[in-house]
């Protein structure tokens, strides 16, 4: 049925299972070295996504706040801004039950 390896074939199986033993775990160019570069690149992906998100929605903050009513209304809500004849009343809502 089996035919017996000779040396030479047994020792050209030993190095080839060393070879790829060596290239999956121990080399530069590893499996989980892409593993883990890929699992980066992904992450980098997501967070240039993200902020891409974040610099449209800036860039519509910013065309909004050229009208100049529309600064006043984003000075007074975001930084409680108030003319000098004003008074500001502050009402939190505390949605804690």
């Amino acid at each position: 049925m089996l035919k017996k390896l000779t040396k030479i074939q047994k020792i050209m199986a030993i190095v080839f299972v060393a070879f790829v033993v060596w290239m999956l775990f121990f080399d530069e160019n590893s499996y989980l070295i892409h593993r883990e570069l890929n699992k980066e690149i992904e992450q980098l992906e997501q967070s240039t996504t993200y902020y891409k998100k974040e610099i449209k929605k800036d860039q519509r903050t910013i065309k909004e706040l050229k009208n100049s009513k529309s600064l006043e209304k984003f000075a007074r809500e975001t930084y409680h801004m108030k003319r000098k004849d004003e008074d500001i009343y502050i009402v939190e809502i505390d949605s804690v039950k």
